[in-house]
């Protein structure tokens, strides 16, 4: 599901009630564990988490206009989707994050390269996420950005 936010406030209003307050404490276990210098806004029609031009002057590379993502969430149709690039380009944190998540979840892991679906609510595991946000930092990012995908 498409919204038309131009803040995260915005975008938390239009969802569903029933999804509010937990994409509400999503959000919340995100800022509160996300290294600093990392940025909260609205990018790709999602509640998103990028690196600054303050930051990092060239921005995005398919859009240098745009700044360089880094996490996002989104309020889909059937589920709540979270999107972490440190998931698809780190390979040592795809790797812990799919050996952990059964410490956490009595679900079956529903994942794309950076997209883990969470159909039921009550199931998404919070703590797990706000030890995923730690992963990295800002530099560290650039560093794998320009390492890794930039180039490609």
């Amino acid at each position: 599901m498409q919204y038309k936010a131009n803040t995260p406030d915005e975008y938390l209003n239009q969802v569903p009630e029933e999804r509010q307050a937990v994409l509400k404490k999503l959000r919340l276990v995100i800022n509160e564990n996300l290294p600093e210098g990392f940025q909260e806004g609205i990018q790709y029609g999602m509640i998103g988490y990028f690196v600054p031009h303050t930051l990092y002057p060239d921005g995005y590379h398919c859009k240098p206009k745009e700044p360089l993502p880094f996490m996002s969430f989104a309020s889909q149709k059937n589920s709540i989707n979270l999107y972490h690039s440190g998931i698809y380009a780190v390979p040592k944190i795809y790797d812990w994050f799919v050996s952990e998540f059964p410490k956490h979840s009595k679900r079956k892991l529903d994942m794309g390269k950076s997209c883990i679906r969470f159909k039921k609510m009550e199931d998404i595991p919070f703590d797990l996420i706000a030890q995923l946000c730690k992963k990295l930092t800002v530099n560290e990012w650039i560093d794998i950005y320009e390492t890794n995908i930039k180039k490609k």
